[in-house]
């Protein structure tokens, strides 16, 4: 779909430009960014977040009509919904780089652009962050407005919980904006979101209102009438609706209002604007609004997918999926857990097969590892399928619930690794890092989809056995090698790792998936001449020691390879095993720098690093001919 000229939304350069229209065109103005959102994210060749953008692009108007960024503080919950907060913002020629190497971010990033107040690529935090700024400018003596806009799905994270309730409690002037679409990436579940429905729809006050307005109409002057009572909507819906929630939290609430009607959302904040104390402002819309594909399937067109002209491929999430199906036939003590992510982790197609067994808990990570470690302890064989960054906001979960009652719980852990388009805040470069100093636990990492497959058994007997504990099976978001599945499943040697190629002076020692990289770039090597060895690690823990000692004692060089960040990860285990022994052998790291990795395309991702096949064979080459660690040259 090509990008067609709008006149008016090219006229906006900054926010300022948007405080200059009237009523009217400001709804023009909003007709012609949602048609742009769908021109130019459906042409996206990565893909981009679609639905919550076309369902906030009233509300965004609104608010930048009335609040003055960047004095104004407005932060963005996740940043799914922000783009157009960047067209308004001076990034509207910019939109089709979204996401891509050297493009624009996928979330808010206060270094693109002083609009962006607060950056997030996870759910729940824009509360606590409103407050930190209020708080900020209450003790600064200062007077700036601090907005923050949540979804509801975001909601049913912990944090936001504890942002509503610290906001309540310190009364500070700021206005938290529920966006109410009934969805997150997948639809809501738990009380909160029955809470929320009760809010939407209702009666008390779209009852009063249809009564009030019929009879207004039969007055004279009837109409003029109605026009007054639009001007006296919220004051009205005050003293109509039940107590809320939020009230008892401290709040004074507001709705809930129409997101879609810019005048009502103008006219609600701007009342907002005067309270002296904290305000909810709770606006319904539709994900994927003014997009009929998007209309009748928000979840499938949360995000519109990379497009392909190849043949269609697997990718490790179904393969994990194909693991958990087989796993669940076999044993009816195998569930699944989800945090909001039934759609990201593939076990929505499992849902229908396996009834009360597929749980989603909400964006509740925290949540899901400890429930899932008491099913553990209660007898069942849970496994928990989280997002390997979003793991990380369950770290005291793993190590005091699940590790430190030696759990037999399962840890799928998705995207490990790059994951490319998403950026800095979804990476999962540091699961190694923060999981294998932790007691009891174990850490899998598969070369390819049939280890995979195989993995997911190993576990699944291990933690059925006399020692267990929680295992981690760590695997990327990318395409799978093959697609030659196993019929039957079998346990791998525990904690042992296996050569995969021999050869003389310098030995490689893979963990994950870039081993067909290593092996790629040994064979370059070999026609030049060089015979290397190479290993599949298999375990990160239990790191099979003697693997090491023995590829130490028999070469020059061992390099390690991971997709991980160097710090604290696998060649800093294989390190402290070496620190043990007397040897000679010099040990290389490769891995991701200690630095964030900005978003962009895997492969300039992997380039950056020196792990794509050209990089490592530069390594292997300088280790041959007994050059110095080449990790800090750029390779790419």
């Amino acid at each position: 779909m090509a990008r067609t000229t709008k006149p008016l939304l090219e006229s906006i350069r900054g926010p300022g430009d948007v405080k200059c229209l009237n009523i009217s065109e400001l709804r023009q103005l909003c007709a012609e960014m949602r048609q742009d959102l769908t021109e130019v994210v459906t042409a996206l060749p990565c893909g981009g977040h679609f639905g919550s953008n076309l369902g906030t692009v009233e509300l965004t108007v609104a608010l930048h009509y009335l609040f003055d960024t960047p004095t104004d503080k407005i932060v963005f919950d996740v940043g799914h919904q922000s783009y157009p907060h960047k067209m308004l913002t001076g990034r509207l020629a910019e939109l089709p780089t979204i996401r891509q190497t050297n493009g624009l971010a996928p979330f808010c990033k206060p270094a693109e652009s002083e609009h962006d107040a607060f950056g997030a690529g996870h759910g729940g935090t824009s509360i606590s962050a409103a407050v930190g700024f209020a708080l900020a400018r209450d003790q600064q003596g200062q007077n700036h407005h601090v907005v923050a806009v949540i979804g509801d799905g975001s909601l049913t994270a912990g944090q936001a919980f504890e942002g509503l309730n610290h906001g309540g409690d310190a009364g500070t002037r700021l206005i938290v904006v529920v966006n109410d679409n009934g969805m997150s990436i997948s639809p809501n579940v738990g009380a909160l979101s029955r809470y929320m429905t009760e809010l939407r729809v209702g009666k008390p006050y779209t009852t009063v209102k249809r009564y009030f307005e019929d009879a207004v109409r039969r007055l004279p002057l009837g109409e003029d009438a109605l026009s007054a009572l639009e001007r006296i909507d919220v004051s009205m819906r005050q003293a109509i609706l039940p107590h809320s929630y939020f009230e008892d939290l401290g709040y004074e609430y507001l709705g809930p209002i129409d997101g879609h009607e810019v005048d009502l959302l103008i006219r609600t904040l701007r009342y907002a604007k005067t309270r002296q104390g904290p305000v909810v402002i709770h606006v319904l819309t539709d994900k994927g609004k003014g997009y009929e594909p998007a209309e009748c399937d928000p979840g499938r067109l949360h995000a519109v997918r990379p497009k392909s002209s190849g043949p269609k491929t697997l990718a490790y999430t179904d393969i994990f999926v194909e693991g958990f199906r087989r796993l669940a036939r076999e044993d009816k003590r195998v569930m699944a857990v989800s945090a909001a992510m039934l759609d990201g982790t593939g076990l929505v197609n499992v849902v229908d097969e396996f009834p009360g067994r597929v749980l989603d808990v909400g964006m509740a990570e925290q949540h899901a590892v400890c429930t899932a470690a008491a099913m553990a302890v209660a007898g069942q064989r849970p496994i928990a399928a989280i997002y390997s960054t979003f793991l990380q906001r369950a770290y005291d979960q793993v190590l005091h619930d699940a590790a430190l009652h030696k759990a037999p719980l399962i840890l799928a852990l998705d995207r490990g690794g790059l994951v490319g388009n998403d950026g800095p805040t979804h990476h999962g470069l540091y699961d190694y890092a923060y999981l294998r100093h932790i007691p009891h636990m174990s850490i899998m990492a598969p070369a390819d989809e049939v280890e995979m497959l195989h993995m997911m058994r190993t576990a699944l007997t291990y933690v059925d056995g006399p020692v267990h504990g929680p295992v981690a099976i760590r695997y990327p978001r990318t395409a799978v090698e093959g697609l030659d599945l196993p019929a039957d499943l079998v346990d791998l040697p525990w904690g042992k790792g296996e050569i995969v190629r021999e050869g003389q002076r310098v030995a490689v020692l893979v963990a994950g998936t870039l081993l067909s990289s290593v092996v790629e770039a040994a064979e370059i090597l070999a026609r030049e001449g060089h015979e290397v060895t190479v290993a599949n690690a298999r375990f990160i823990k239990p790191l099979d020691e003697d693997l090491v000692r023995d590829l130490a004692a028999r070469h020059d060089v061992l390099i390690t390879v991971e997709e991980h960040a160097v710090v604290g990860g696998f060649g800093s285990a294989v390190a402290e095993v070496l620190a043990q022994v007397a040897s000679d052998c010099r040990l290389e790291v490769a891995g991701i720098r200690d630095e964030f990795v900005d978003h962009g395309e895997r492969a300039d991702q992997l380039a950056w690093h020196g792990l794509h096949v050209d990089g490592l064979v530069a390594r292997l080459r300088a280790a041959w001919a007994g050059e110095d660690d080449i990790s800090a040259k750029s390779v790419a």
